[in-house]
């Protein structure tokens, strides 16, 4: 069997890269072994601020562009709707954050998606004594729904393998790569925080941080926003709401954990004064680095072989960008930004006399 491209994970990036390569009649197959869900993380919330700070998502007028038409499309390929489209409220703590919002909302790169009005709207059940900030051009994309309705699409194609993928059957030659049955030209690696056991890259910084949501039945708690403070409050309709996410640098594992519940109790009982019910509890690995940058480019030493990871919490709405970069990048020889290139690691890259 011979195909233009492998792609070894099925997440944000790799589905968002399998598109690139459908759109421009690429053949491929995807292996995907269902062991990485940082998606559960972030909710599929995308938001082109960054509300600890009040400073933009680097890039994020460019994300936006290309990520909202991208999700409307697979819509529409699918059959299914998984991107809701809402605002979201900040919760004001002091006279201080309100005065630190009023300088960010003017600043050219903030001013289309912050609200310079403070909302003092009462909402039954939420803790906002000094009122809200909005923030535009919000929502989020149901990742279970979406990735669980494309699998099933590459399925019925015959164009996925639910597998792992096994690194020790890779055979270089000077053209191409042969893993198993399949001769391909280019393997792309999207495996999350899976890639710490890819021995090709597992040398890139990529941290990994654990991460724990619970969702809560509130039948009193009446928003239709995103509700941020010190954890997020995110309606999934039905009177459900997802509540996260904790951040732990040490554990590794991805076991939801009585201490990341408790951690979250914590917070949620400061914001909200209603009654609730717990009726989920999750914990994924965010695939961050330090630098709080992509991990995408090709291997130093096998030119056949390519990473696109690290997106952290933003994957939805990074994705669909870095996977039109990167296809450029490897059809076209367009240049990757310098920022996302993994030849910013250069130096701590396996020498071309290595064995990997």
């Amino acid at each position: 069997m011979k195909v233009d491209y492998i792609i070894v994970g099925l997440g944000l990036a790799g589905l968002a890269f399998v598109e690139e390569l459908i759109l421009a009649k690429k053949s491929f197959v995807v292996f995907e072994d269902n062991s990485q869900a940082s998606s559960l993380v972030a909710g599929g919330v995308y938001n082109p601020v960054i509300l600890k700070r009040y400073t933009p998502v680097w890039n994020a007028k460019e994300q936006l562009n290309i990520a909202i038409p991208f999700y409307k499309s697979l819509e529409k390929k699918l059959g299914k709707d998984f991107d809701y489209q809402f605002s979201a409220r900040k919760v004001f703590k002091s006279i201080e954050d309100q005065n630190n919002w009023y300088i960010a909302s003017d600043k050219p790169k903030l001013s289309e998606f912050m609200n310079s009005t403070i909302i003092n709207e009462k909402v039954e059940g939420v803790h906002a004594n000094f009122g809200f900030g909005e923030v535009y051009q919000t929502g989020r994309v149901d990742t279970d729904v979406l990735v669980s309705e494309y699998r099933d699409y590459l399925k019925k194609h015959n164009m996925i393998r639910l597998e792992s993928f096994d690194y020790d059957e890779i055979e270089f030659s000077k053209d191409s790569v042969l893993y198993k049955d399949i001769q391909t030209e280019k393997i792309v690696f999207c495996e999350g925080f899976g890639m710490k056991k890819n021995p090709f890259f597992n040398y890139l910084p990529l941290n990994g941080t654990k991460g724990e949501t619970i969702t809560i039945k509130a039948p009193n708690l009446k928003i239709n926003f995103l509700l941020k403070s010190t954890l997020f409050v995110l309606p999934l309709g039905k009177d459900l709401f997802k509540v996260g996410a904790t951040f732990n640098w040490t554990d590794k594992t991805s076991h939801a954990t009585e201490e990341g519940k408790s951690e979250l109790i914590e917070k949620l009982e400061k914001v909200l004064s209603i009654p609730y019910k717990i009726v989920d509890h999750n914990a994924g690995i965010r695939p961050t680095v330090k630098d709080r940058r992509p991990l995408v480019g090709r291997h130093p030493k096998h030119n056949n072989l390519i990473v696109f990871n690290g997106l952290g919490t933003r994957g939805v709405m990074i994705a669909p960008l870095l996977a039109q970069q990167l296809y450029n990048y490897l059809e076209k020889g367009n240049p990757l930004s310098t920022e996302v290139d993994i030849n910013r690691y250069e130096k701590t890259s396996p020498k071309c006399g290595e064995v990997l």
